[in-house]
């Protein structure tokens, strides 16, 4: 049964329900916990970087993936593939990363695109048993050029700034669910001037380093390290 995207789903946790003491708590003590990503290219090789830090950390975990290139939270709200994976994992994480420039379009695109698929897949990952977290991505190295006439001489800080707030609606539209800032940890290391080595020669992709840091910034959300 596809998951119906039109209009707010309920039964939801209560908003504020999940947070992420709570979260590292139950991975904790859990003693080979399930995470499993649903997103697109940005998200292709994160779970296996995830994977291989926990491991070189000593800890047991199963990190997967349902990760089709450009794909939406719409096209996972449709697909059978992706609700089979999250229905049948046993997870007690669930990752969702929407398309790379939907959260940073304006508010009544967000509203029609991605807030409702995004409150109907967080509603089925919670019916599940699992907690639901969003990745939030980061900006374009050279902001949204392909997007000139609606975003005029835009930036990567621009762009980020977008994106930070479309995340935090999206979460906030979905009960209070968590949301992983990696593309503000992206942020500090582009303020830094050390940031630019994150992205693939596209401007848009994460390079190998970027991977990496980003599978950190899971990690250390993840377990507190």
């Amino acid at each position: 049964m596809l998951l119906s995207v039109g209009f707010l789903l309920t039964g939801a946790a209560p908003a504020g329900e999940d947070s992420q003491d709570a979260l590292q708590a139950r991975l904790r003590k859990t003693e080979e916990p399930r995470i499993l990503f649903v997103g697109n290219s940005y998200s292709f090789k994160v779970p296996g970087a995830l994977a291989r830090l926990a491991k070189e950390a000593k800890r047991k975990v199963i990190v997967e993936g349902v990760t089709k290139g450009g794909w939406t939270l719409q096209k996972h709200a449709g697909s059978e593939e992706t609700l089979a994976r999250i229905r049948g994992g046993k997870w007690d994480v669930v990752v969702l990363q929407e398309q790379s420039q939907l959260p940073a379009f304006n508010r009544e695109q967000r509203n029609r695109k991605m807030i409702p698929p995004a409150q109907a897949l967080v509603a089925e990952i919670r019916k599940m048993g699992a907690v639901p977290v969003f990745f939030q991505t980061w900006g374009r190295r050279d902001g949204d050029h392909r997007n000139a006439e609606a975003f005029p001489k835009d930036t990567f800080e621009k762009m980020q700034h977008r994106l930070v707030i479309g995340y935090r609606e999206a979460a906030a539209a979905a009960e209070g669910a968590l949301v992983v800032p990696v593309g503000e940890a992206w942020a500090r290391e582009m303020k830094e001037g050390t940031g630019k080595r994150l992205f693939a020669k596209d401007g848009s992709h994460p390079s190998a380093a970027g991977v990496n840091f980003s599978a950190e910034v899971f990690k250390n959300f993840f377990f507190g390290e």
